[in-house]
């Protein structure tokens, strides 16, 4: 089955499918195929069966898998504290990244050097999709600046307080991903789900994954059905550029 749209499932997120497997040069990726209102959908779950910590995540397989699939778009969901006072719950499109990571792989190409261009690290058209199937539900949207953290530990008050000076959410799996599809010619868009205050936003309150998890499954039918809508109103060509990313 060749996809027609690929969804990378974070904490608390999934599609049920066919099951099936797609080597790639990092690895086999297991994924599931779907439809969604008519589209051609292969969902991906980015940290597997065993909940693989954010920097033990391949993410060029998981960039490479979409890719073999056929999709030429990828919708990502994540989970993310605020920084910025966005209730739990809220959907947040990033529009920008900075990125606090340390050990991870972040390019497809090690023996060359190959600059794409990161002016719109995020489709701006999937984007805008995908926040007018959320404002059609009614849904609190948000849009922004994610900060992508190295983890796997939650941040500290001062660091949250560092990075609140670069961005509005926190996260720590929305980097390589979208560096990674753009070098795929790909169009890629992120999906987050507010779960949380960041650490220190909410006074002394102690935060947990529980909380995260809860929030997030309380959250997976709204998602389902935002990405629902977006697949069925995506038009069938894009016209965004990211097609183009690394030509030339």
């Amino acid at each position: 089955m060749i996809a027609e749209l690929a969804v990378i499932g974070g904490t608390g997120f999934s599609l049920d499918g066919l099951a099936d497997e797609i080597e790639t040069p990092y690895g086999r990726v297991p994924v599931a195929y779907t439809r969604m209102k008519g589209q051609r959908v292969v969902f991906i779950s980015r940290h597997g069966s065993n909940h693989l910590p954010p920097h033990k995540v391949d993410y060029r397989a998981i960039i490479c898998a979409a890719k073999r699939s056929g999709a030429k778009r990828i919708v990502s969901t994540n989970t993310v504290g605020s920084m910025a006072m966005h209730p739990a719950g809220c959907i947040f499109l990033p529009t920008d990244f900075v990125e606090f990571t340390k050990t991870r792989a972040n390019t497809f190409f090690e023996e060359k050097a190959v600059h794409v261009d990161m002016s719109r690290p995020y489709c701006p058209q999937l984007r805008a999709t995908l926040a007018d199937s959320a404002r059609s539900l009614g849904l609190p949207t948000a849009e922004g600046v994610y900060v992508c953290s190295e983890g796997p530990h939650l941040e500290s008050p001062a660091q949250i307080r560092m990075m609140r000076l670069f961005g509005d959410v926190v996260g720590m799996t929305g980097y390589p991903e979208v560096v990674l599809a753009r070098e795929a010619a790909l169009c890629y868009a992120s999906l987050c789900i507010v779960t949380n205050p960041a650490c220190g936003m909410a006074g002394d309150r102690k935060l947990s994954i529980a909380e995260i998890t809860e929030t997030m499954g309380q959250s997976q039918e709204s998602i389902r059905e935002i990405i629902y809508r977006a697949a069925q109103n995506l038009p069938g060509e894009r016209s965004c550029g990211c097609g183009e990313a690394v030509d030339g």
